[in-house]
């Protein structure tokens, strides 16, 4: 039974949530203060409500408060706000954050957390050798090497005891850890030092990277302060890490045109994921995501109504889009349209050689057996496509750039590329390919001049 002791003007309230390891009684409390006006039999009743209801939190173990110490708020964090209110991927980003910050800051009390310990964990993952030295990056073709052997991804999967996830994780450039990648190299007979390179250790975290630690923390104590359960939010009172802006990596007009020309030579699919890529500009996840059905070839109107992404522990999943905004549609080709309708003649002869076995999911891009693709699946590819081909390295969301930077260039009106990219706003577009507008900008200053000034000979004026 909850007690009651009046301390002052206020009444701190005790109830007891069982005994410790060594029979200790454990009791949490609280402070209930009347409010100003209220009367000694408003008071009792209140202060008799106040003690159920809170013994009731107590016993349900739905109460907290400030000095509940932050590894033990970061679970309920994950149980009751994530899990209902964040997307599977930020999820999965947060949770391999979890383990460093954790151990940091977790013996903490949340109502002792300042921002002087906020700014010695950011210095701590600046400093070199943070990175554990415990994964290690493919560098070798594993698919090829797999079909060698004459072996199909769910007979290597079994023979090597590692998930197909993780497998088409290690071949689409993801680092994975060390049993992992001495299982794939006994399977196949491959020499591990040959065959896989370990991260970097030496490497201290980028700035972009701490600057997703302090979001994870910023997020966990602002639920804090929802939940009544600190004053303040210490992230508010502390400068994220800096991060550098780095350049944009894309393709020029040139490069991209002799990227289009060589893709027409190439296999399916990546000859039409390539294709689509360079001329619509949409995220990755977002081509991924594509079905039969949201292709009017009648019209000629693609529509982007979903998402595909992909985490080491989830798998491939269905997700929404980024924003209300990336909901979109948008004119294709007639160059595309037919791309699109040899690409569905080949899928259906694929189909048709794998017969009962092959699931029906609708999307454009599948694995062998009909299921969606891996999102991260077309990044090793085109980086042996950009090898051989002599083309700048560049990244599956460089040719979203470069998407808008041939349009920018080519004069297209900032709004009309922003609602092709799927921003929210013109004024992200702007943001993000600045100074390719400037480029433009200038440009078209010289082309006006040079307009404008045709006649003027010698300071003349005929």
């Amino acid at each position: 039974m909850a007690t009651v002791q009046k301390r002052n003007n206020s009444y701190l309230i005790s109830a007891s949530c069982g005994y410790d390891n060594n029979g200790k009684q454990i009791r949490k409390t609280m402070t209930w203060k009347p409010s100003p006006g209220m009367t000694p039999k408003q008071i009792e009743k209140e202060l008799e409500r106040q003690a159920v209801l809170f013994e009731e939190q107590v016993r349900t173990g739905h109460y907290l408060s400030g000095n509940v110490k932050f590894a033990d708020f970061v679970e309920t964090w994950f149980k009751d706000y994530a899990a209902t209110q964040l997307r599977p991927r930020t999820i999965h980003g947060y949770k391999q954050l979890k383990g460093r910050t954790v151990e940091a800051l977790g013996h903490l009390q949340l109502d002792r957390i300042q921002p002087q310990h906020l700014s010695a964990f950011y210095k701590n993952l600046a400093e070199p050798g943070i990175k554990a030295r415990a994964s290690y990056f493919c560098s070798v073709d594993l698919k090829a090497l797999i079909k060698a052997k004459g072996l199909g991804l769910h007979q290597f999967c079994e023979l090597s005891q590692v998930s197909d996830t993780t497998l088409k994780a290690a071949w689409s450039g993801q680092p994975v850890i060390l049993q992992t990648a001495q299982s794939i190299c006994n399977t196949l007979g491959l020499d591990f030092q040959k065959a896989f390179k370990p991260n970097d250790a030496n490497k201290a975290l980028s700035a972009n990277t701490i600057g997703h630690y302090h979001s994870f923390i910023s997020s966990v104590l602002e639920r804090a302060v929802k939940w009544n359960l600190i004053v303040s939010n210490p992230c508010r009172r502390i400068d994220p890490p800096r991060v550098e802006q780095k350049k944009l990596q894309y393709l020029n007009e040139d490069e991209a045109a002799r990227m289009n020309e060589l893709l027409q030579t190439e296999d399916e699919p990546y000859r039409t994921i390539f294709t689509l890529l360079l001329y619509t500009g949409m995220r990755r996840g977002e081509l991924m995501g594509l079905e039969w059905k949201d292709i009017d070839f009648n019209t000629g109107v693609l529509s982007i109504c979903r998402t595909s992404q992909s985490t080491s522990d989830g798998g491939t999943f269905t997700d929404d889009v980024k924003n209300p905004s990336s909901r979109r549609s948008m004119k294709l080709s007639e160059e595309l349209l037919e791309l699109l309708k040899q690409y569905r003649e080949w899928q259906a002869g694929e189909q048709e050689k794998i017969g009962d076995r092959w699931q029906n999911t609708d999307r454009l891009f599948t694995s062998w057996d009909g299921t969606p693709m891996s999102p991260d699946a077309p990044y090793a590819w085109l980086q042996r496509f950009l090898k051989r081909s002599n083309l700048p390295k560049i990244t599956v969301h460089g040719l979203r750039h470069t998407n808008a930077t041939l349009l920018i260039g080519q004069g297209v009106n900032v709004r009309t590329v922003a609602g092709r990219l799927g921003h929210s706003m013109a004024s992200t577009t702007l943001n993000i390919y600045s100074h390719e507008l400037q480029s433009a900008d200038a440009a078209a200053a010289e082309a006006l001049g040079s307009i404008l000034g045709k006649n003027k000979t010698s300071g003349q004026v005929e």
